[in-house]
């Protein structure tokens, strides 16, 4: 039985009534956008001065129905309001992106990743359907029975063919705590090996894995981090505080063990932003003593972070230093496994940036991409191989500046596509047209942009994504 106030229905209804009449009112030529405060893109972005699309009413969980496991949710309902909404019924998104005001909508049309994604996939592939605003002002449902072109072009189009304003999405049972083992290598080579099998056979030295991800602090020290669902009472730790996630999986020996609630395991790297508050002093402790709770997260680190962009705080202090500009390098790749090592080795020895998180990913098994032909590409704006192991590679810091304006992210660009991998569009890129459009499915792209924005009310994805607007 679906679990809903009456009110959370009504709130919607509005919200959707509300959101209609903004796109009508606006003037033809009035480039459209969402009214959104805030925001987890990192691309470089000149300010559009028009008005936003209302999304009021838009935030919510509109119902849960913990029979079916299945959930409605608005398309800008963030996922910490979407976890506290499903964790009341021991139930959770199957896979949860690691910060919180990462949207629900936003983690569709864009790719959102996490430690469950060996198992079960990427955001879109637990979607049922979805109510779409598309760039022609209609509202459509697309699922894999209607509107199927739409539905399967949604992801990775970044708001260029519609809205998402309600999701309906699956659901899966979790138990209240994760037990923790944290194994370090001493090679990549074998902390790949042991990825692999973990992902084939979900189990380390015999026991199931329900959660794994991958620390790389250098060629010589990298762990995996294996989680196992439990219902047994115990202690746990609570990286809230003083003490930070990602240095508790430091250690000298072959394993470590640790216990978390399954709330704080999914919001293990929000209140660090992974390891990037260093940047701001949040891990010096005389000054995280100081720096209240509520504020250590990653939504105001990144608001610090655009903040500091907007007045080149960072390229001014260099300069006083004698330093030259630095190169904002925040990106993240998926490799296919088998060359994980070659790109990790290629990386420390050319891009001097670390830590470096992995998180190994299949398109999941038993849905939409696992019917047909193997090789075929079911979405085709990010045609990831069904029944192929990838590895997202996540690296986010900056560098000196090149010769060439963004001349690392280029390299980076070039190794990637050498090995067959792809790159998000959440941050900058530089490709050339033609290489974007081999790359991010242009044709199909095109076919339906063309139906659901005949007018080209919304940007084009490559004007989105890499030129500069």
């Amino acid at each position: 039985m679906s679990v809903a106030p009456a009110d959370a229905r009504v709130a919607h209804a509005d919200g959707v009534q509300r959101l209609l009449a903004s796109y009508r009112a606006l003037p033809e030529k009035v480039p459209v956008r969402l009214a959104k405060p805030t925001s987890n893109l990192f691309r470089t972005r000149t300010k559009v001065r028009a008005p936003g699309l209302d999304t009021t009413g838009l935030t919510d969980v509109i119902s849960v129905d913990p029979a079916a496991r299945t959930a409605d949710v608005a398309g800008m309902c963030t996922y910490e309001d979407l976890v506290a909404a499903t964790l009341q019924y021991g139930l959770a998104p199957l896979v949860v992106p690691q910060l919180k005001t990462i949207t629900l909508g936003g983690a569709v049309t864009g790719l959102g990743i996490e430690s469950t994604s060996f198992r079960n996939g990427l955001p879109h592939e637990s979607v049922l359907e979805m109510d779409i605003l598309t760039g022609a002002g209609e509202l459509l449902t697309a699922s894999p029975e209607e509107n199927p072109d739409l539905f399967r072009a949604f992801p990775n189009s970044y708001g260029t063919l519609g809205y998402a304003v309600r999701l309906r999405i699956e659901l899966e049972e979790v138990k209240p705590f994760v037990e923790l083992r944290h194994v370090r290598f001493h090679t990549l080579t074998e902390l790949v090996e042991a990825m692999g099998r973990i992902i084939e056979t979900a189990q380390l030295d015999g026991i199931r894995v329900d959660y794994l991800d991958g620390v790389v602090f250098s060629e010589e020290e990298s762990y995996l981090s294996v989680g196992t669902q439990s219902d047994v009472p115990g202690p746990v730790s609570d990286y809230t505080d003083q003490a930070i996630y990602y240095r508790s999986i430091q250690h000298e020996g072959r394993i470590s063990t640790d216990r978390l609630t399954i709330h704080d395991y999914l919001w293990r790297w929000d209140t660090d932003w992974f390891w990037c508050s260093e940047a701001f002093g949040a891990q010096d402790p005389r000054i995280r003593r100081l720096w209240p709770k509520r504020y250590r997260r990653s939504s105001v680190y990144g608001a610090l972070m655009r903040y500091e962009q907007r007045f080149h705080i960072g390229d001014r202090l260099e300069r006083v230093k004698g330093k030259p500009r630095r190169e904002r390098v925040v990106q993240d790749v998926e490799i296919p496994i088998e060359r994980c090592v070659e790109f990790l080795d290629w990386f420390l020895a050319r891009v001097p940036i670390t830590p470096i998180w992995l998180c190994p990913l299949r398109l999941r098994e038993g849905g939409p991409a696992s019917a047909g032909d193997a090789d075929a590409a079911v979405w085709p704006l990010y045609p990831l191989r069904p029944h192929r192991s990838y590895v997202n590679v996540g690296f986010w810091s900056t560098v000196p500046v090149g010769r060439l304006h963004g001349e690392t992210n280029r390299l980076i660009e070039r190794k990637v596509g050498a090995l067959d991998g792809h790159k998000s569009l959440y941050s900058d890129s530089f490709y050339a047209p033609a290489e974007f459009d081999a790359l991010y499915g242009g044709e199909a792209y095109r076919a339906v942009k063309k139906r659901y924005d005949p007018d080209s009310r919304l940007l084009d994805l490559y004007a989105k994504a890499v030129q500069r607007r």
